[in-house]
């Protein structure tokens, strides 16, 4: 018997790799390298704060900001929460209560997760800057150039990932007509949605991470 075609396997984040498997598409080939994308995405305006940011004088730092150990406790605590709020959801609970199979509650979670997600990061991002610039000249520029990096990704950051609400939708059709016999299909589903939301904590988190890092070894 012939054997079915084992699919490419999918390199990167664990949340790319996760989205890859769960709607079972072929991977695309390699495209364009990280910094010709990113010549692609930066407009002239954003060209510009990013060309200031790393040849300019740097800024006069800010008021005084909390120690490293706070805002690395800061962060493990805001980190836990959101990871809580996932794992601890009701609605994805092992047979929690059946929602009639209506996937809208499904879409409303994801998207108030998401939410909390961008600006939990957002405000951890911006404190953990305002620490790096009272540190030296050198932090003081990187601190400005991940400014003007969140500015210019978040648009494109927020476009992609408003797509996961409809790939997850797709997962929930498609193990309702493969599992309509079964009563096992949407916890099923219920363990994909929240391994999906925690790996794209961990995507969100990886800047906050790099500062922090930064933060506790100057």
């Amino acid at each position: 018997m012939a054997q079915a075609a084992l699919r490419p396997t999918v390199r990167g984040p664990t949340f790319i790799r996760l989205l890859a498997r769960l709607a079972e598409v072929d991977v695309a080939a390699p495209g364009p390298s990280l910094p010709d994308r990113l010549g692609q995405w930066l407009d002239w305006n954003h060209a510009l704060s990013l060309a200031a940011a790393l040849d300019g004088k740097p800024a006069s730092p800010p008021a005084d900001s909390p120690p490293a150990a706070d805002l690395h406790a800061e962060c493990m605590r805001a980190r836990e929460a959101l990871a809580t709020a996932i794992q601890g959801d009701p609605l994805l609970a092992p047979a929690s209560a059946d929602t009639g199979h209506d996937f809208v509650a499904y879409r409303q979670l994801c998207l108030a997760r998401q939410r909390a997600l961008q600006a939990t990061t957002g405000r951890l991002r911006g404190k953990l800057r305002d620490a790096l610039m009272q540190a030296s000249p050198e932090l003081v520029r990187l601190a400005e150039v991940d400014a003007v990096m969140e500015a210019t990704l978040t648009s494109r950051e927020h476009t992609l990932l408003a797509k996961v609400p409809d790939l997850l939708h797709h997962r929930f059709e498609r193990l309702r007509a493969a599992g309509h016999a079964s009563p096992t299909w949407l916890d099923g589903f219920r363990r994909d949605m929240q391994s999906v939301l925690l790996a794209e904590l961990d995507l969100r988190f990886q800047p906050v991470d790099a500062l922090l890092a930064t933060l506790r070894t100057s």
